[in-house]
């Protein structure tokens, strides 16, 4: 018990520094300031940025935690949403991308190469506030244990009988379950589209922005990644989610220990299987 408080202290200390829906914390002080110079960071936040910058080129920038501007554009954070102007979207795309973070760990400063940059941690936050906790907990003891930040990221420590049996979900799915996999020593990352969106003229629109073009990622209604860490299994879903089951595959076959369950948006709801990692299986599909 005294392990599991430690670790639930340590997430709301992480929640402080890296969401930006709170006005004190590190992220919105960096996204005010870091255009005008070097600015300094902790070292959990340069950690996180350099996580950041491995999967945004490993993925070709599918994954971007720079992708706010676009966001604002279509009106998707305050829940108001609109069809904004090629122009809209070419000024927010201007100032999208992690070419225009620069960070020095030596110094432990960030400096944005543009105003208007923004850092936002959404699509991987979770996951790295579970990796944080499973390094607290096994430094206590632990050895078995389920984390969950909600449906979307899940960590395994440890697992009897094979494993830990956890549901791949999405709410679209008329099913509700799209597979079910026993983890162990794994996490899995979950991205899907749907949640949020909006109709304009009949043509549906969904708050998952892809970096590239500035336009909402279409074709997929789940991705989900098992890796050894929360973080990248978070990211990587977010990734495969814009692009879709080539990029996947691509990845899967370039990486080992990746294990990509990808759920085309054809009322199919059976997801396509790419990678493994040694500490997932699959027990059964929708």
């Amino acid at each position: 018990m005294a392990a599991a408080g430690a670790a639930l202290d340590l997430v709301e200390r992480l929640e402080a520094q890296l969401t930006v829906f709170r006005s004190t914390s590190e992220v919105v002080h960096l996204n005010q300031r870091a255009a005008c110079g070097a600015t300094p960071a902790s070292p959990e936040l340069l950690a996180l940025l350099r996580q950041c910058r491995e999967v945004h080129e490993k993925t070709s920038g599918a994954f971007d935690v720079t992708s706010t501007p676009l966001s604002r554009c279509w009106g998707f954070l305050r829940r108001e949403g609109r069809l904004p102007s090629d122009a809209e979207i070419a000024a927010a795309r201007a100032v999208v991308g992690m070419q225009h973070v620069d960070f020095d760990d030596e110094l432990r400063t960030v400096h944005f190469r543009r105003d208007g940059v923004e850092l936002n941690f959404g699509s991987i936050g979770k996951g790295f506030a579970l990796d944080r906790m499973a390094g607290l907990l096994r430094r206590c003891g632990v050895e078995r244990a389920l984390l969950s930040a909600g449906r979307s990221s899940v960590l395994a420590i440890g697992g009897d009988e094979g494993g830990f049996l956890v549901d791949v979900v999405s709410p679209q799915a008329l099913s509700g379950r799209l597979t079910r996999l026993r983890l162990r020593d794994a996490a899995l990352g979950t991205s899907g589209a749907g949640v949020q969106f909006m109709e304009i003229d009949g043509k549906r629109y969904g708050h998952v922005l892809d970096p590239r073009t500035g336009w909402p990622a279409s074709g997929v209604l789940s991705a989900s990644v098992v890796a050894s860490g929360a973080a990248t299994a978070d990211a990587l879903s977010t990734a495969f989610l814009v692009g879709g089951l080539p990029l996947a595959r691509e990845f899967c076959a370039k990486n080992s220990g990746v294990l990509a369950l990808v759920t085309l948006d054809d009322g199919s709801e059976r997801p396509c299987v790419m990678g493994s990692h040694p500490g997932a299986a699959l027990v059964e599909q929708a």
